[in-house]
């Protein structure tokens, strides 16, 4: 994101207001920072529902045949020992270590795939567009890839109600 324009908005009902003039237009907007969480921007933005839930089923399943499996080894292969006249593959006994595990390796998987698909991590650049874009304002960034879109875009950004216009480059 080399070269963009930043619109300011009081009010999330008007941002999303000119998110909707925006898409109307053909203007794809590239982020959007807001002080609280909005109902409804995701639609406006497009966005497809997460596939981190995806990641979380297979992360559990894959922690539930571990824990289920290494029980199932020990006990009968590794060290087999009598409990009480138990059979050795005993399942009802394997039960809370193998809920346990995949409670373990789907909170591990889904916080791993959060912080790659995020960029969060060790030495990961943040942009800040403005110091007051979570604290009292409303952010919208629209990407530029060429010189002549800026006029456009801002015409297009005060039409839709944006307090403020900005180009950064």
């Amino acid at each position: 994101m080399n070269k963009y324009i930043t619109a300011y908005y009081n009010d999330e009902e008007d941002l999303l207001k000119g998110i909707k003039q925006l898409k109307s237009k053909g203007i794809d907007v590239a982020d959007v920072m807001t002080p609280f969480p909005v109902h409804g921007l995701d639609k406006a933005l497009g966005f497809r529902r997460s596939r981190l839930t995806r990641v979380a089923f297979i992360g559990g399943a894959i922690g539930g045949l571990t824990g289920f499996l290494f029980q199932a080894w020990v006990f009968t292969k590794a060290y087999p020992l009598n409990f009480g006249g138990k059979p050795f593959f005993a399942v009802p006994s394997f039960i809370p270590v193998t809920f346990e595990m995949t409670v373990l390796f789907a909170a591990f998987s889904m916080v791993i795939a959060f912080f790659i698909r995020s960029n969060i991590g060790p030495g990961a650049k943040t942009i800040i567009h403005d110091e007051r874009s979570t604290d009292d304002r409303f952010l919208l960034v629209v990407d530029i890839q060429e010189d002549e879109e800026v006029k456009q875009v801002e015409k297009a950004l005060a039409e839709a109600g944006a307090l403020g216009i900005q180009f950064k480059a």
